[in-house]
């Protein structure tokens, strides 16, 4: 089932007088249910894609379409709400609020995606992905009280509450030591095959590229390769 389309999707940054051409012209087709990672030298364009398809930046040109809907022509609000309730996130920087709990933390990604739901409702939803992702016992324990592996865990959890359509991940394991992102991506690859949740993520790491079953290469705003496995 096709779930995102790109079509000659180009994106110019200007720097005063001076034309970025962060994308060139990007054609890509997305099945639900992928394990794709996107990977590139510095520069190449894999973080602006990631924001294109992930609705945090607009084309210069081009169209983009995700679950039949033509995105690169809605602006604002409208944008905002796709992000809200069907994309979710993950950062090389974990981005969770300091002063919530792992629970918290997750919950409130959820409230923000489902607004109305009973408490009940949303409890059961997050400790099942909590557990799901490892973090069961850990629930109440803020940022600073968890390893990095586990916070990357948390916002893992905080990205698939929501049952998005699609799970875009920069650089997940970046801040991590090699053994603690293999054992991340493999919660993410058990959370895609548990859940057919389409994951989208960048890496500069050949260990971790191994995980992917779809390889795209991208270099100066192109892509330059890609190889399902």
């Amino acid at each position: 089932m096709l779930l995102l389309e790109l079509d000659g999707i180009k994106k110019i940054y200007r720097q005063g007088a001076r034309e970025v051409h962060a994308l060139r012209g990007v054609d890509l087709k997305v099945e639900k249910g992928e394990f794709t990672t996107i990977f590139g030298p510095s520069g190449s364009g894999k973080t602006t894609l990631l924001n294109m398809v992930g609705c945090l930046d607009t084309p210069t040109e081009g169209k983009l379409i995700f679950e039949g809907r033509e995105l690169d022509l809605l602006k604002g609000k409208d944008l905002a709400a796709i992000r809200r309730k069907n994309i979710g996130f993950i950062f090389q920087s974990y981005n969770l609020i300091p002063v919530l709990t792992a629970y918290e933390n997750v919950e409130f990604a959820l409230r923000l995606a489902e607004e109305g739901k009973k408490d009940s409702e949303l409890s059961e939803r997050v400790m099942e992905i909590l557990t799901a992702v490892g973090l069961e016992g850990l629930e109440n324990r803020k940022p600073d009280q968890l390893s990095g592996g586990q916070n990357q865990r948390v916002a893992i959890a905080r990205a698939l509450v929501k049952k998005p359509g699609i799970v875009l991940a920069d650089e997940p394991t970046a801040n991590l030591d090699s053994k603690t992102g293999e054992e991340v991506l493999e919660v993410m690859l058990s959370m895609n095959e548990k859940l057919d949740t389409t994951f989208i993520f960048s890496t500069h790491d050949p260990a971790i590229m191994e995980y992917a079953k779809r390889r795209i290469e991208i270099k100066d705003g192109l892509i330059s390769g890609d190889i399902r496995l």
